[in-house]
Parts: C-alpha cells; sequence; structure tokens
C-alpha cells in the first residue's frame, strides 16, 4: 500500500489509531507490532494518556522516511481491523464501536482516493513511456527506411543492368524480411525462372522484379502469367516493375478472375516513407483488383 504522507493523512491515521484501541496495553502492543520500538513505548509515563503518547509520537514519525512508512504501516494494519475486541465489554461499548469504525472509515475513503490518484499517475506514466518507445521506434523505422531508400537511389543509376537486377532481388527480399513478411527467395520450377514469392494472409503470391529501363510489355505480362496460373489454384502474382507499364500491359494482365497484381516504383516509395507495410500495399491492390478487375491501382488512387 502506498500513500501521501500528509498532515491530514496522518491526522486521519492518529484518530483512527486512538479510538480503536481503549486500554493502553492494547494500543502499545499494536505500536509495537507495527514497528515502533520497544524502548520508545516504555518512556510512556503512568500519568500520560493514550493521546498524549500519540502526540508525542506521530510528529516524531512524521520527520523521517522511515517514520513516515512507519505510519503507512500503521494505517494498512488500521484499515485490516475486522472487528475492535478491545473496545468490547464496555457500558459505551456501542459509543466506542461507531467512532471507530467512522475514524477507520475517514481513513479509508483518504486511502482509495490516493489509490486512484496512484492508478492514474502510473497510467499516465506507462501512457508516456509508451508514446516515447512508439516514437523511438517511428524514428528507428524511418531511420532503417531511409536506408533502404537510399540503396534503392544507388541501384537506381545502374537500371537496365544485369547487374543492377540481381541487386535489386536481393534488395527487395532484405525489405520483406525487414517487414517481416513471409518470404522465399528466387529459384527455378519446372525449368522456368520464380523471382521468389511472398505469403500474405495465407494467399502465396509468385514475384517478378524487373529492373528495365523500359516499362514492362505485354510479353512480360504473358510469361508471368504462364507461371502463376501452372501453381495451385490460390496462387496469385505480383509484378514490380521499377519504370512502371505500358498501357497495353495493364490491360493484358486485368480482366475477370486475373491472379496478377502490378505495383511500380510509386508503390515502393509509399512503403519507404512509412505510410503503408508491404502486406498492406499489396492487399490494398488486390481489393481493387477484386473490385474492378484491375492488376493496376495507381499509388496516388490509393485514398480514393
Amino acid at each position: 500500500m502506498k500513500a501521501k504522507v500528509t498532515p491530514h493523512y496522518i491526522q486521519l491515521v492518529f484518530d483512527a489509531c486512538l479510538k480503536s484501541f481503549w486500554r493502553k496495553k492494547s494500543l502499545a502492543r499494536f505500536l509495537e507490532s507495527c514497528g515502533v520500538s520497544h524502548k520508545y513505548i516504555a518512556t510512556w509515563g503512568p500519568d500520560e494518556t493514550k493521546r498524549d503518547l500519540l502526540d508525542r509520537l506521530f510528529p516524531r514519525l512524521a520527520r523521517s522516511k522511515g517514520g513516515k512508512r512507519l505510519i503507512v504501516r500503521m494505517a494498512r494494519c488500521l484499515l485490516e481491523q475486522e472487528s475492535f475486541a478491545d473496545l468490547e465489554n464496555w457500558e459505551d461499548s456501542n459509543v466506542k464501536i461507531v467512532e471507530a469504525k467512522q475514524a477507520v472509515a475517514r481513513l479509508r475513503d483518504n486511502q482509495k482516493k490516493q489509490d486512484k490518484i496512484f492508478r492514474e499517475e502510473e497510467e499516465r506514466r506507462e501512457a508516456h513511456a509508451k508514446f516515447r518507445e512508439e516514437q523511438a521506434r517511428v524514428v528507428q523505422r524511418y531511420m532503417s527506411l531511409q536506408t533502404f531508400s537510399d540503396r534503392l537511389d544507388s541501384l537506381s543509376r545502374g537500371i537496365g543492368t544485369q547487374k543492377a537486377g540481381y541487386q535489386f532481388e536481393k534488395w527487395f527480399y532484405d525489405l520483406t524480411n525487414y517487414s517481416e513478411t513471409e518470404n522465399k527467395r528466387p529459384y527455378v520450377s519446372q525449368g522456368r525462372q520464380i523471382d521468389g514469392s511472398v505469403t500474405i494472409s495465407d494467399t502465396t503470391y509468385l514475384v517478378e522484379l524487373k529492373f528495365t529501363a523500359g516499362p514492362a510489355r505485354c510479353p512480360d505480362i504473358d510469361s508471368f502469367y504462364m507461371k502463376v496460373t501452372s501453381k495451385a489454384d490460390n496462387t496469385m502474382g505480383v509484378m514490380i516493375s521499377m519504370s512502371g507499364y505500358t498501357l497495353n500491359a495493364k490491360r493484358q494482365a486485368s480482366g475477370k478472375r486475373t491472379p496478377l497484381l502490378l505495383l511500380d516504383h510509386s508503390h515502393l516509395q509509399i512503403i519507404l516513407r512509412g505510410g503503408m507495410s508491404l502486406e498492406e500495399v499489396i492487399l490494398r491492390v488486390r481489393r481493387h483488383s477484386s473490385q474492378t478487375a484491375q492488376s493496376y491501382l495507381a499509388a496516388s488512387d490509393f485514398g480514393k
């Protein structure tokens, strides 16, 4: 149990302590069980009342951290009381017990208010800590994506060369790993070169990477379509052409139940700016394809 040991809180503990015990011995045992030293309790003079002792004790405790912790311990023990045995069997027991219950109730109400404040403060601290962690992740993600962007810019200077094409493959699968997207790197199947695959929401997408100086054309679409349709029924294909597509190529890829999705440089830029993840981009184009039978959705039209 935590508490801010304010003067008001100290007075509430004092009052509950005073009214919960009638006999000096009972109060002495309680104080000692809470941590007040036997040596100090032994200074209780025969002419001093319970109030006299507590009037000496509480200001002394309030002057140190250890003493304040002892006051909180006393409060906890007072709040744990289920009965007031020391107040029973007196002529005015009913009055004594009612007063004790009221004193403890006032202490309990104050403790509940403090507990609420502590919880709210803890929630605020946790929220602030979470916000700071999220901001740090955003910055880290941005810095990591900036590295991918710089690498792609460097590769683009050699676009159209075989070497740059291979490096683009490595770049793309480094990006899928960074995005934690399930993937398989390039492989050969039935004599056909497959540029790898990604799996999103239980759907496998064969990948075709085009790092050519000119846009992808109809023959590129036809070749990729044959690769995709030769696989299992639920297999789809994602072509990424850095130089885009001819109008006829887009038309060729589109149609009823088309298994192809077309991405270009602008789609990758959305990912590299941190606007969407790789999976989100692919699923956005797929949703458009399902609704319109068109394989291509310009990145600039994502918000429409």
